[in-house]
């Protein structure tokens, strides 16, 4: 990869990642909820799956599921059920007063890893990374050593921030009347994007 192309690449990436999406809800209210550091592990499970779709995407895999419009179809329906599941959870919730969640770490981890990975925003995103900026003269793992490491940095960095966001909107809304309609806004943001994403067109059909 030349130096123009890694450029155009990590300001792609900068777009891809810091573009609102359900991610970036959710790191709001990890650090809302359970603190910045706890909320690091919802940042760690959005890594993982970044490396999970950026190997996939090196090997062919998401162009697969993207052409498979029954495949990607179900997963997002499934998708979408979850996100919505998730801001009525939310918004039911949101009176409570905010205290430090007690909830284990694994258990941040997973539910940021399913959040992250049923967006079908990653698989646009990945798959437009790898048809736009992936050389097809060039051994595709000989590419890799400089995407890893630029779309993991970049994508760490921004979830960190959104992380650190909330928790310092969670130490503002302590104890505060805004804060339920604070968390009702988020909450209400997973439920558009899980109506947007049960709407949106599946590939191949008109």
């Amino acid at each position: 990869m030349t130096w123009e192309g890694w450029t155009i690449f990590a300001l792609f990436w900068v777009v891809f990642v810091t573009t609102p999406g359900p991610n970036h809800v959710n790191c709001i209210t990890n650090g809302m909820t359970v603190g910045f550091r706890r909320g690091l592990w919802g940042v760690a499970a959005i890594l993982t799956q970044a490396t999970l779709f950026l190997t996939l995407s090196a090997a062919g895999i998401t162009a697969l599921i993207a052409a498979s419009p029954t495949a990607f179809g179900i997963a997002k329906l499934a998708g979408a059920a979850v996100l919505v599941g998730l801001g009525i959870r939310g918004w039911l919730l949101a009176s409570r007063p905010v205290t430090v969640d007690a909830r284990p770490a694994g258990s941040i981890y997973g539910r940021a890893f399913l959040v992250a990975t049923i967006n079908p925003k990653s698989v646009a995103g990945y798959l437009a990374a790898f048809s736009a900026f992936v050389q097809p003269d060039v051994p595709i793992w000989d590419q890799m050593w400089v995407i890893f490491p630029t779309a993991l940095t970049i994508t760490a960095i921004s979830y960190t921030v959104f992380t650190a966001l909330g928790a310092g909107l969670g130490r503002v809304a302590l104890g505060a009347l805004f804060n339920i309609w604070l968390r009702r806004a988020l909450a209400t943001c997973f439920i558009l994007y899980g109506l947007a994403l049960g709407s949106a067109a599946t590939p191949g059909r008109a």
